[in-house]
Order: structure tokens, then sequence, then C-alpha cells
């Protein structure tokens, strides 16, 4: 890749200069094109331990680069306080358009970043008290589409739903659905959604209300998130960890550690002696245990399980929750870097100018299975995918299910079914795409056409990027900016066209092609389709 090949080459031209090169040799790509293709800070890095003035030693650099330019080359220049500015032909580009339709969608844009380290995604884990509504979508896009780009970049992936099938909110569930199927007023503190009436009609005479609302509503979860495009592999039930003494266990050894202290009638972790804020209960004063207990035998489960790496996706509501789970895994000896949180901010949504509420408890729900049927899955993942799940979002229904180019998705989804549609068109004229290695690349040389191919050259950083900062919204950035660049390509730069030459209709086709290959990886790892017609 050229950027590898431009710090080589300023690695070789401080050895000969005699100045010790750092470890890594920073390039990147200028906002404004006008200050080259390529630019690095080495100079600025290397000046003071060579005890040489930046600008000096950035000249002494760019005339030794200049004096054996390394391939693609046109001229190297100095700018600023001490930049080294690489200017390049368009070949460069060319060959990023041969290798991505060498590599295909398979090949691709896969940095092996991971190592093949086993992680352990976490997410949804919605209390099995009903159907799942629009603001778990967030989290399981994110989730998923985490997943994704973590597999792509050369992790072991497992996908896990925590299902937390005891407790107080369980047995107010049961009341909710044994209330409603004999005709009494729900309890105050229950359950009022619209499909506890819906299920209760359901129950069998003689049928534990709990244990039946439990199975509907998880076979409910199952085949909604199915329908949203995700599969777990695993489906943990806290009530396991009770059956198998997990969570005895668990309370044992923090006792052996020193880690618990008997007070009030209950037990306390030491938390504030392990980097939480304050002590926190494990087990209260009626014997019952305290949420935290049970999860820190389940993360202590997923370790032991041979996971390198936890990353959980959870509510706003359960900030406060990290350090304590955090606190509890170092006092039972293991490293915090292994257990990482992704906080999932708030989505407030919008159908005509009017906020839509989601309350489980008190009825006012917009069931996920609804929003699927009103916008769709595609558009539900992609809306949610924006922008940072640390941030709150406002999501308007009406702007997601329009097929306008004001829909993101639909802008997205456009683009490669406009690629698409050469192939069929060209058929129907009797035109035919001749191989790759006969095509004259250098012909690419209008701006719409480079702009592409540097968004493909990007591409496999951004999807690194994203993986390293746990941050799919990147891969969405991407697509927008893309799916742009590809609309004025399309526009301004003719393929079909009887004005066309072969020789240009060929290069060009080509370019398409490729292009199509990097809208489908990044829509691929959203869990978005890439339709071939719209």
């Amino acid at each position: 890749m050229i950027r590898d090949d431009l710090a080589t080459a300023l690695r070789v031209a401080l050895a000969e200069l005699g100045v010790d090169a750092p470890e890594s040799i920073h390039m990147e790509q200028p906002a404004h094109r006008e200050h080259g293709d390529w630019s690095s800070n080495v100079a600025l890095a290397s000046a003071k331990g060579a005890g040489r003035k930046p600008r000096e030693l950035a000249q002494q650099l760019a005339d030794a680069v200049d004096a054996a330019r390394p391939a693609h080359v046109m001229s190297v220049e100095v700018a600023g306080p001490g930049f080294v500015n690489f200017r390049l032909a368009s070949t460069w580009l060319h060959d990023v358009l041969a290798e991505v339709v060498a590599a295909g969608v398979d090949g691709y844009a896969r940095p092996d970043v991971g190592n093949g380290q086993k992680v352990m995604v976490e997410f949804v884990s919605a209390n099995p008290t009903g159907p799942l509504h629009a603001g778990h979508a967030r989290g399981a896009a994110y989730g998923d589409s985490l997943a994704r780009i973590l597999e792509r970049t050369g992790h072991d992936v497992a996908r896990e739903f925590y299902i937390n099938d005891r407790g107080v909110q369980m047995a107010k569930f049961g009341e909710s659905i044994a209330a409603a199927a004999a005709g009494r007023p729900v309890p105050e503190d229950g359950y009022r959604g619209r499909y506890i009436a819906e299920w209760a009609a359901g129950l069998p005479e003689g049928e534990d209300p709990t244990e039946f609302g439990y199975r509907r509503a998880l076979a409910d979860q199952r085949e909604v998130l199915a329908a949203f495009g995700i599969e777990f592999d695993v489906w943990f039930s806290e009530r396991s960890m009770i059956d198998n003494g997990a969570i005895e266990q668990t309370l044992a050894d923090l006792r052996d550690r020193g880690a618990v202290e008997d007070r009030d009638g209950a037990v306390w972790l030491r938390a504030s002696e392990f980097g939480a804020g304050e002590d926190r209960v494990l087990v209260k004063s009626t014997g019952d245990p305290a949420y935290l207990l049970p999860d820190l035998a389940y993360h202590r489960d997923k370790l032991v399980r041979g996971f390198d790496l936890l990353i959980d996706v959870w509510g706003a509501d359960h900030h406060d929750h990290v350090q304590r789970v955090r606190a509890g895994l170092v006092a039972l000896g293991y490293d915090p870097d292994r257990f990482e949180v992704a906080i999932i901010q708030l989505v407030k949504l919008m159908r005509d100018g009017v906020e839509v509420k989601i309350s489980k408890r008190t009825g006012d729900i917009i069931e996920l299975r609804d929003l699927i049927d009103e916008v769709g899955t595609d558009a539900t993942r992609f809306t949610y995918l924006l922008q940072s799940v640390d941030s709150k979002q406002t999501v308007d229904l009406g702007l997601i299910v329009s097929k306008t180019m004001d829909n993101p998705v639909f802008y997205v989804q456009m683009a490669h079914a406009r690629l698409c549609s050469l192939d069929r068109v060209a058929a129907e004229r009797g035109l035919r795409r001749g191989e790759l290695a006969d095509a004259d690349l250098s012909l690419l040389t209008h701006e719409r056409e480079l702009e592409v191919l540097r968004g493909l050259f990007d591409l496999p950083f951004v999807i690194e990027l994203a993986a390293r900062e746990r941050a799919p919204h990147k891969v969405t950035t991407w697509l927008r900016e893309s799916a742009g660049a590809v609309h004025g390509f399309y526009h301004d730069c003719p393929i079909l066209h009887p004005d066309v030459s072969d020789e240009l209709r060929q290069a060009r086709w080509w370019l398409a092609d490729a292009s199509r290959v990097g809208l489908r990886i990044g829509l691929s790892l959203l869990g978005v389709s890439a339709p071939e017609s719209m």
C-alpha cells in the first residue's frame, strides 16, 4: 500500500541522515487537496531528539526522498513548520482499483488487528417480561454491527444474550399476566402493555403465569431479533447459575479473598478498595442476591469459558453499574482491561413532529416488530448506526420510511443499485466488459473518478478504526461519503453513453465494479442489504 511505501522511504531517508526514526511514522491524507496527497509530521517528531530544526530536517528528508522517488511520487515538498508533503500521480489509485477487484467482497478491507482474540459481545439482554421495543433497536443494531466489524478484523467473536429470568421484575410480570387472565386490574407496579392482555388470553388453565409469560416473551424476542438479522450464539439464563451454584461459589471466592464484609444484616463488596466509589450490597438482608452478585458470577463465567475480552452493550441507566462490575472482577483477580462496556444513549422517536413514548411498564410502546413492519430492517439498522451511540439520537420515522435521497439508507442503497444497473443496461445493448488486465486505467483522471478511488483506499483503515474504537458509525459515515462520490461519478462520468470511447468505458466500468465491492462490504458490516434494483 502507498502509505507503507511512503513511510518506508522516509525511514530510509532518516537513516541516511543519521536520525533515529520513531517506531511508527505517521502518514495522513491532508484535508485540503492543495496540500498534496499524503503528508507526514516525522520531521517534527524527530527533530528535537536529533538536535535539528524541524523545517531543516523536513527539507533534508524531502530532498533525500525526491532523489530516489518511490513509485507514483511526482514531487516531495515541505510545508508549515516541518511537514513533508507528497504529490502523487493518479496511478497509485489505479492500483487500488486493481486490488479491490482482485480481492472482492470477501477479501478486500480485512485488516487483521484481532490476531484471533476471543471476544464476547453481549447485547440486548432485555428482561423476558414482554416484547422488544423500538428502544432496544439501537443496542441491537450496534452490538451486531460491532460483532461483524470485529469478525472482519481478525477477532474470534461470539454473540450472547443474557436472560434476566429471575428476580422482582419476573414476579411482577407473572402477577400482571395472572391478573389479566382473571379479569382483575393489573397491580399498580405491574406491566400494563397491550401485550399483557393478549398473552394472558392464551394462558392455559393451571399453568404458572410467570413461566408461561417467560416462555412467550422469550420466543417473541427470539423471533423479532431473527427478523432484525440477528442470531445469538448463546442465550444464557441467569437461573442456570442458581442451579449450578455459580452465584454461591462467586460469593465464597470473594470471601476467601477478603473482598466482602457482613454489615447491617447484608453482605457487602468492598468495592471502594477495588476502584469503585463506594461499597455495594451483594446479598440483601432478606438473604436474596442483589443485582450485582449474579452479574459478577455471569462475567466470571464468561472469562472462565476462555474469552480474552468481554464487551457488554448496556443502556444509559446502567452507567453507574460499570464501575461496580469492574471492581468485582478485580476483587476476583481478573484484569479490568478484559471488561469493556458500551453505553447506549436514549433515542427519541418522532412522528409528525410529536415524540413517541416507549415504556413496557405503562403500556406506551412501539414494538420492534412494528418498527420493522413500518420502516424495514435496513432503514432501522442504518438509522440507528448513523452516529456514535454515546450521544443521544432523534429519529424521524417519517424520513426513514421515505424513498427519497434525503433518507440516508435510501441514498446509499440507491448508489449500489445504480452501479448494478450498468450491467443490465449493457447486456440489453449488447455491450461487453473485457478483462481488467486489458483495461487502460490511466484514463481514469477525472476528479469524480479519483474521489471514488480515494474512498475505496480508505475503507480498510476506516474498518480498522471502527474496530479499535468500537465505532460502527464510522463505517456508516464512510458509506454516506462514498455513496455521494458514486452518485457524482455516475452523473459526471458516463459509461454506456455512445459518445464514450470503448477504452474509457472499460476503465470506468471496472471502477463501477470496484465501487460496488466497497459499498457491499460497508453495508454488510451494518447488517444492511445491498439491493441490485430499487
